[in-house]
């Protein structure tokens, strides 16, 4: 894979994080980012949906944030975003203590990846949590 990660990589990313800020959340029930945050919310993970846009609205029973910093604390940032527009939000889970960086399918800014690198964050690239949990615990 384009990050470098192995499965093992994978299983501990989702095993350690717990909150999740996800960028670029939508309402709309046919955008992919809609679907990945009901299904991490059915894992049991803590999410809170980030968008300008849609602030102060409810999303699967979670309220929407304008932005990162109203999302922390949290583990990890998953971005559903433009390859050319992560970065912003990659320096922001930089500064507001982030583990994880993951960037959604089609998603890869390596610049921004280098950087959480050297700040000691995992960066997960072109990759779907929806996908993996399945894909990683079946039997």
């Amino acid at each position: 894979m384009i990050d470098g990660l192995s499965d093992d990589d994978i299983r501990g990313v989702l095993a350690s994080v717990r909150r999740i800020a996800l960028v670029g959340a939508s309402a709309k029930p046919e955008r992919p980012s809609n679907g990945v945050m009901r299904f991490l919310l059915a894992q049991s993970y803590d999410v809170t949906p980030v968008n300008p846009g849609l602030a102060g609205q409810t999303l699967h029973g979670r309220e929407v944030v304008a932005t990162l910093d109203e999302a922390a604390p949290f583990d990890m940032v998953d971005l559903f975003r433009a390859a050319d527009q992560v970065g912003p939000a990659v320096d922001d889970a930089i500064r507001l203590g982030a583990k994880v960086v993951w960037m959604q399918l089609g998603v890869i800014n390596e610049d921004a990846a280098r950087r959480a690198r050297a700040a000691g964050l995992t960066v997960v690239m072109d990759r779907c949590p929806a996908i993996e949990i399945p894909r990683l615990t079946r039997a």
